[in-house]
């Protein structure tokens, strides 16, 4: 027979237990179900991120996807330092589509041996913009083919990224005006 404190410490293993595995599921980050890669490569203009230490002091921010045919996709990010008139500084890597993922998840490596994760959680149909994450939600990205983004769409990608769990205060603009 179970004693008082036996059932109390069972019922706050099996709260733990469920809090956990909650905290496990809201913790899945979602991605876009399919990317076509050949739509996806071209020159992207990052409107907002959450800003990582290596984005430090960059303007006019951009990124520029190239199949190759060796399976994976050269990266080429670009900014200008300090100001958007700054020194142009950029930055060569190579994405690889993670299987299963419907080209949706990517390893971004710049410096071997490592890879960032790199998921592509929000895409227009028309391919004008993107949304890229990494799980953890420390990193975030909003590109668009062009330097501006029409306000009620970048609100709506504000709405959305909440949703995911992402903390939208950390959130900063990239300056693309010339």
């Amino acid at each position: 027979m179970k004693t008082k404190a036996q059932e109390q410490h069972w019922m706050l293993v099996t709260l733990f237990f469920l809090m956990l595995t909650s905290c496990a599921m809201s913790q899945t980050l979602q991605t876009v179900p399919f990317v076509d890669l050949n739509k996806y490569a071209g020159k992207w203009y990052e409107i907002a991120s959450i800003p990582q230490f290596f984005q430090k002091g960059c303007h006019g921010t951009t990124a520029e996807y190239t199949l190759t045919d060796k399976g994976y996709v050269i990266v080429e990010n670009r900014c200008n330092k300090d100001s958007i008139h700054g020194k142009q500084t950029s930055i060569k890597g190579k994405a690889f589509v993670v299987e299963n993922s419907g080209n949706a998840k990517l390893k971004v490596q710049f410096f071997w041996p490592f890879k960032g994760k790199y998921w592509i959680i929000d895409l227009a149909d028309d391919y004008s913009y993107a949304v890229v994450g990494n799980p953890n939600r420390k990193s975030l990205w909003i590109l668009s083919r062009t330097p501006m983004m029409n306000d009620i769409t970048y609100q709506q990608i504000i709405s959305s990224i909440k949703e995911k769990g992402f903390d939208i205060s950390k959130i900063v603009l990239t300056n693309q005006k010339y």
